[in-house]
């Protein structure tokens, strides 16, 4: 059964979210890694020790671990460049210590030089609350990256090289690989290809690979972007067991240019698609995801501040419930 979990950061432990969110009735949560504050010199995050004191953090305030959503650099692998085998070995650490202590979900992307992009996070919406929003238009002057230009192939070329060799150890340690979409799902942004882009990258990804290990990291958002039909797209990867991780949230507008929006006043069918999570027997985690920021949290992270997480929770419990009553 789907059940509903939080990203929550390690740093921000002894802050209201995670005594808040244990109130809220979540008990399932996806973890980044630990800050080098956190760390011995000679330590990196994803060694056994660091990996061992996060997942003990996480059960001592009542959260089970389920997905790792950080990643060692991966931009010499990513454009295929000298140094590429060694990113590629503290990606087979990460997974080994994973399988090790039972986090059963890697959750990657394939984003060469920077990840997700938006033009502004202060969009006005509802009641005065803030979301993020992305315009390609005031982008299309902007400078290329200080690595120039990358196409499509050589990310199809150097993600092949990749899976190769962490596919098998993913297999042997029991740790799923879920691709997340790229955000916002289009190429080229600043001369940079994007492969993870449309249904078709995601189709092309999964016959990569018939290895358990290869699978997708569902994004709504982004999905909501490649296609008017998300419940039917939520069939055709989950039918296959290829849906390891969902993040829930709604975009309004096209690929080139949109809003985030209140999980409850997005256009997609919210409940439409629990019942397909559901009618393809999802059993893994859903977080919400880019949630608007609420009257006196300005100083918070964009999308992901206390109060607006609290409504998506209760929003999503709602539609969780009926969809599996």
């Amino acid at each position: 059964m789907l059940e509903l979990a939080e990203m929550l950061h390690p740093q921000l432990a002894g802050t209201p979210l995670w005594p808040l969110m244990r109130q809220a009735g979540i008990t399932r949560a996806v973890g980044t890694f630990y800050g080098q504050d956190r760390l011995d010199e000679t330590e990196k995050p994803w060694d056994f020790l660091p990996m061992v004191r996060l997942k003990q953090q996480y059960n001592d305030f009542g959260f089970g671990l389920d997905v790792i959503e950080d990643r060692p650099p991966l931009n010499l692998t990513k454009r295929g460049l000298p140094g590429r085998d060694e990113e590629i070995d503290q990606v087979i650490t990460l997974i080994q210590n994973m399988g090790r202590l039972q986090i059963p979900v890697w959750c990657y992307q394939w984003m060469a030089d920077f990840s997700w992009l938006r033009t502004s996070t202060t969009v006005p919406s509802r009641g005065g609350s803030t979301v993020s929003g992305f315009d390609l238009a005031l982008v299309a002057d902007a400078p290329p990256t200080e690595f120039g230009p990358l196409s499509e192939e050589q990310l199809w070329s150097s993600l092949s090289y990749f899976l190769d060799r962490v596919l098998p150890v993913a297999e042997e340690a029991g740790v799923t690989l879920a691709m997340h979409p790229d955000d916002p799902p289009r190429t080229p942004v600043r001369g940079v290809g994007r492969i993870m882009s449309s249904i078709e990258g995601f189709d092309r990804l999964l016959t990569m690979s018939s290895s358990p290990a290869n699978a997708i990291t569902f994004c709504q958002g982004n999905f909501r972007l490649m296609t008017d039909d998300l419940p039917t797209t939520i069939h055709r990867f989950g039918d296959q067991g290829k849906i390891a991780f969902v993040h829930m949230r709604d975009v309004d507008g096209t690929r080139d240019r949109f809003v985030e929006t209140w999980h409850d006043a997005g256009p997609t069918d919210m409940a439409a698609c629990f019942d397909a999570y559901r009618d393809i027997d999802f059993d893994g985690v859903m977080r919400a995801d880019h949630v608007p920021s609420l009257i006196g949290e300005e100083d918070q992270v964009a999308g992901y501040a206390t109060l607006g997480r609290l409504f998506a929770v209760g929003y999503l419990r709602g539609l969780q419930h009926a969809a599996y009553r």
